[in-house]
C-alpha cells in the first residue's frame, strides 16, 4: 500500500531500527517509545489489524507472535516480564493501519493502561 507507513519501512523508503527480520516479519523499535523496551512486530505484507491478519493467514498470526517471543529474548525483558499489544480500530487506540504488535517492557507495567 503506497501510503501506508509501516509498507515504507518494510520497503526501505523510511529507516527504522531492525532488531529482527524474517521473510515475512520485521521488528523495528517504536519511534516514541512509551516504555523502555518498545518494539513494533508487523508483517512484512500489508493487513489493516492483526485479528484480520490472522484471520486470512494462521501462519503468519503465529508468526507474528513467535517474532514477539524472540523480540523479548533479545532485548532480555522475557524473564522479567512484558506486554504485548495488538490496538484494533480507532476505539483500540490503533493509529496505523497495518497491522502490528507493540512489545513493551524493561520496567513495571500497570493495569489498567489507560
Amino acid at each position: 500500500m503506497s501510503d501506508c507507513l509501516f509498507c515504507a519501512i518494510v520497503r526501505g523508503d523510511i529507516p527504522a531500527d531492525v532488531v529482527l527480520r524474517t521473510d515475512r516479519v520485521i521488528a523495528f523499535r517504536d519511534i516514541t517509545p512509551q516504555a523502555p523496551v518498545h518494539v513494533l512486530v508487523i508483517p512484512v505484507d500489508h493487513h489493516p489489524d492483526v485479528p484480520s491478519a490472522a484471520l486470512a493467514d494462521p501462519v503468519l498470526g503465529a508468526e507474528l507472535l513467535q517474532a514477539a517471543a524472540q523480540v523479548a529474548v533479545a532485548e532480555g525483558v522475557s524473564d522479567s516480564g512484558y506486554r504485548l499489544v495488538a490496538n484494533t480500530g480507532s476505539h483500540g487506540g490503533q493509529t496505523v493501519h497495518h497491522a502490528h504488535l507493540h512489545v513493551l517492557g524493561g520496567r513495571g507495567l500497570t493495569w489498567p493502561p489507560g
